[in-house]
C-alpha cells in the first residue's frame, strides 16, 4: 500500500542518535502527512543501532529496517531504501542529526511547487575547514565528470517516489545517487536549511574515504580519463614513428 512520504536513512555507527532521530522524524513528518513510513538500512556497522531498529521497529509499524550483509556505503545502503520505499514522495537524511528533520515540512512544500527534486542546502556549514574544503573539490570534480549536476546537492534530498525507485535500475560498482538524479529529471529546486551540530562522535568519512569515493566516482561517470588514455597513446605511439623514422633516416 503506497504511502505519502517514505524517509530512508542510511545507518552506520549510529546507536547514539537513533532514537531522537526517530522521535523527532515523527514529530515532523505527523505535521505534513497523513501517512508515512521510515526505513533505516543499517550498513553493518558494528555497533547496536541494529538492536535499537529492531527495538523501534517492533513499537511502531510505520517503521522498517533492512540490515546489509556487510557495509556496501551511504550510497548503496540509500539506493537499496529506495528499493523497498513505498512512498508518493521519498525523503534521505543522514543519521547525525545534522540535518534537522524539522525542515522536511519546507522541502516538501516546494515540491508541491511542480519539482522533482528538492535539495536541503547549507548556507553555512558545521564542518572542520579540512572536509568544506575537500568536499567543494569533490562537487567540482563531480560537476567536471557528470555536467548535468551543475547545481547544488547534498544528502538531504526529497525526491518523487517513481523516480526514487528509479534509481534501482542503475547498475555500477560504485552507485552515485546524485549523479543519477542529475539524469533522471532536472526539475529541481533547493531550500536553505540550517546545519545542526555532531551530537555523537565524528564524521564516518575521513579523508582517505572521501579521497577514494572522489576518484572511484570520477572515473566510474566520467569519459575525461579514457580520453586522456587515448591522447597519451597517440603521443606515444606518434613518438614511436618519429623515433623509427629518425633510426631509419640515420642509416642512409
Amino acid at each position: 500500500m503506497a504511502v505519502d512520504i517514505s524517509v530512508v536513512i542510511p545507518v552506520y555507527r549510529a546507536q547514539h542518535t537513533l532514537r531522537e532521530l526517530y522521535q523527532r522524524l515523527v514529530q515532523s513528518l505527523s505535521e505534513i502527512a497523513p501517512s508515512f513510513e521510515i526505513i533505516f538500512v543499517e550498513d553493518n556497522g558494528g555497533d547496536n543501532s541494529w538492536e535499537l531498529i529492531s527495538e523501534i521497529a517492533a513499537k511502531d509499524k510505520r517503521v522498517r529496517g533492512i540490515r546489509l550483509s556487510r557495509n556496501f556505503g551511504q550510497h548503496a545502503a540509500t539506493i537499496c531504501g529506495f528499493e523497498h520505499a513505498r512512498g508518493d514522495w521519498v525523503a534521505t537524511l543522514d543519521d547525525d542529526l545534522e540535518q534537522p528533520p524539522e525542515y522536511l515540512s519546507d522541502l516538501y512544500s516546494k515540491a508541491q511547487e511542480g519539482y522533482d527534486l528538492v535539495y536541503g542546502i547549507y548556507p553555512a556549514r558545521t564542518h572542520k575547514s579540512w572536509r568544506n574544503v575537500t568536499s567543494e573539490v569533490a562537487r567540482w570534480l563531480f560537476n567536471k565528470a557528470i555536467p548535468s549536476l551543475n547545481h547544488a546537492y547534498t544528502s538531504y534530498r526529497l525526491i518523487r517516489g517513481g523516480i526514487a525507485r528509479g534509481l534501482t535500475k542503475f547498475d555500477s560498482p560504485y552507485p552515485f545517487v546524485d549523479g543519477y538524479l542529475s539524469w533522471l529529471t532536472n526539475r529541481y529546486a533547493t531550500v536553505d536549511v540550517d546545519h545542526g551540530e555532531r551530537a555523537h562522535g565524528t564524521s564516518n568519512y575521513n579523508f582517505r574515504k572521501l579521497l577514494t569515493h572522489t576518484i572511484n566516482i570520477f572515473v566510474t561517470f566520467s569519459d575525461l580519463p579514457l580520453r586522456l588514455a587515448s591522447w597519451v597513446g597517440l603521443l606515444f605511439f606518434l613518438l614511436g614513428i618519429g623515433w623509427f623514422s629518425a633510426i631509419v633516416l640515420g642509416r642512409h
